[in-house]
């Protein structure tokens, strides 16, 4: 398919992995269905764990637009249900989106006009909007990213819900989504440290899609299960060992959850690891704080949800 101006339009496959927000999942469909971008569009919305909804009251643009939805046949859980949609659909492209997200029209398009210019950049992104406690908050990703930036830091404006991919790197170099990662927590940001062990990776300078953050997420208060994703990233990526700020960034984090669940030995073990790295981590100071009983965990989550920045 090409576009207006004779140029090649790719063919995308669109992956929702969802389990039980329905009228949320309904607003995301709309949004990828309704890009503004000549090529095909396959959207392969994938039940995780719950009984498959058709969709049925979705009206399908006409055009080169396909909407499918079927069962996680993989292992349950996001990296699972991502899997499945890859592997059940065939556009040239492959771009995720969650289930409470929204794709502005002209995501598609931009994405691509930037990838014309820089055909070698493995992963392209843009930015995002965050929708949290009645305000907008604007976040975009660096124009480049290279493994390095990543290392130092998560780069969270690089949101997994603007990820786009050739399957060709998805189904060789890359590879899946890795269903080992515990809880499939931070699964998004094991995939940017692969994509960006290959080749560098460009964001477009726009908010496109809008996130929203005033909702629950399914890590909520899940600290077990973020403690053993985290662990399992810092010993998958022993990269990490040479950037003692990335480190101490998860090291952080771990010492948080360990200190929410009430576990003083463990977050006072992790934060004082936290602060070898990096004496100005405040996930460190913070998690001591908790272990201590002078603030509760919830609160300060809340606080940071808040400000449009995740823990």
């Amino acid at each position: 398919m090409t576009d207006q101006q004779g140029v090649h339009a790719p063919s995308v496959s669109v992956v929702i992995a969802t389990r039980g927000r329905p009228e949320m999942l309904r607003a995301a469909v709309k949004g990828v269905l309704g890009q503004d971008y000549a090529g095909a569009i396959d959207l392969t919305v994938v039940f995780d764990r719950i009984e498959i909804d058709l969709l049925e009251d979705i009206v399908i643009p006409e055009g080169q637009r396909r909407l499918q939805t079927l069962a996680n046949t993989r292992s349950p859980g996001l990296a699972g249900g991502r899997n499945t949609g890859i592997l059940a659909s065939d556009g040239e492209l492959i771009a995720f989106c969650d289930d409470d997200d929204e794709w502005l029209p002209s995501k598609l398009e931009r994405q691509m006009s930037l990838w014309r210019e820089d055909p070698a950049a493995v992963l392209i992104s843009t930015g995002i909007r965050i929708a949290t406690a009645g305000r907008l908050v604007d976040r975009l990703p660096p124009d480049r990213t290279e493994f390095s930036d990543l290392l130092k830091s998560r780069v969270t404006e690089i949101h997994p819900s603007s990820f786009l991919i050739r399957r060709s790197d998805v189904t060789g170099v890359l590879g899946l989504v890795d269903e080992d990662l515990p809880a499939s927590y931070g699964e998004d940001y094991d995939y940017l440290l692969r994509a960006a062990r290959v080749g560098h990776l460009r964001g477009v300078q726009d908010s496109l899609v809008v996130v929203h953050w005033n909702r629950t997420s399914f890590f909520d208060g899940k600290w077990q299960g973020i403690i053993d994703g985290l662990s399992y990233l810092l010993n998958k990526h022993p990269e990490f060992s040479e950037s003692p700020k990335g480190s101490a960034r998860i090291e952080g984090q771990i010492a948080f959850a360990w200190a929410a669940l009430g576990r003083r030995a463990e977050a006072r073990s992790w934060a004082a690891r936290t602060i070898n790295h990096d004496r100005s981590q405040l996930r460190a100071y913070a998690a001591l704080a908790i272990a201590a009983h002078l603030v509760p965990a919830g609160p300060l989550v809340r606080a940071v949800n808040r400000s449009g920045r995740g823990l």
